[in-house]
């Protein structure tokens, strides 16, 4: 029997870059996990707004380290002292439960190596509806959804997140996991993360996508990812997938061709930067 109350730190660690408009929502959820051992640890690159501020409310773990998010990440885990960490972006709310659940079912299978936390966004506007419905078709979809809880000693071994995925990263450190471990290395757990999108804007989405498409080339060539990257990067397994719930996807008929619009225009933006990266 798993103890309710976990006797092993766990550091949570958050990368920044001008992350004030939600930052203080994510320390918050942060630091009031029902798990006793918490550690929290900013990574920051080089913000220039209230950021590092706001950081100093909830923290003294703060450090700053760049060029890209996973060089953050790598510090954060290096700096760390726990025996697990849970890796989050600064515009993620976690719920209550969370690392306690993580903890708790780490434990109790010695196989887990790491633990994928669903994902639901919320945010204002438009095209953030859109997102959110988006989103809501990848819980439980095991191509789409990645690891963010991990046993650290492990991750170590394997080189942490690589420097040279930027976008991608998310799903290339638990291939490696799922790799080197087997499919049973990697499980769910139910309780969810709220991601804040905030007041979306299409074509700050679509340059996003663009610049993260160029790291396509480095993420696809890795053997442990050519399986899930034939499904992440076709449009059709997408559609597919959106069209697998029609009542979902139409529930509110403006949302839903706003949505595949949007997820359109963005595969056209990833291509293109995919495009400019090779012939550069």
């Amino acid at each position: 029997m798993i103890s309710q109350i976990g006797n092993k730190t766990v550091s949570i660690i958050i990368t920044t870059k001008n992350s004030a408009s939600t930052l203080e929502q994510c320390l918050f959820s942060s630091q009031n996990q029902t798990y006793p051992d918490l550690e929290i640890i900013v990574v920051d690159n080089n913000s220039t707004d209230k950021t590092i501020e706001l950081a100093k409310k909830y923290t003294k773990n703060i450090f700053n380290h760049g060029p890209e998010r996973s060089a953050q990440r790598n510090l954060g885990i290096k700096k760390s002292k726990g025996e697990y960490v849970l890796i989050i972006d600064s515009d993620m709310i976690l719920s209550p439960n969370i690392v306690t659940e993580c903890f708790q079912k780490i434990r109790a299978n010695n196989d887990i190596i790491a633990l994928v936390i669903p994902e639901e966004s919320f945010g204002r506007g438009f095209w953030s509806q859109c997102k959110k419905l988006e989103r809501s078709f990848y819980q439980g979809v095991d191509w789409m959804e990645a690891a963010r809880f991990f046993k650290k000693d492990i991750i170590i071994e394997l080189g942490c997140y690589d420097l040279e995925n930027t976008g991608t990263e998310d799903y290339d450190l638990p291939q490696k996991v799922k790799n080197k471990f087997g499919n049973n290395s990697i499980a769910n757990i139910k309780s969810k993360i709220l991601h804040d999108e905030g007041r979306l804007k299409l074509l700050k989405t679509l340059k996003k996508k663009f610049y993260y498409a160029q790291s396509i080339p480095q993420y696809k060539q890795k053997a442990e990812n050519i399986n899930n990257f034939k499904k992440q990067a076709n449009p059709i397994q997408r559609y597919k997938l959106f069209f697998s719930a029609p009542k979902k996807l139409f529930r509110n008929p403006f949302i839903g061709l706003g949505m595949l619009f949007m997820k359109t225009s963005e595969f056209i933006a990833g291509g293109l930067g995919y495009l400019y990266k090779k012939n550069k």
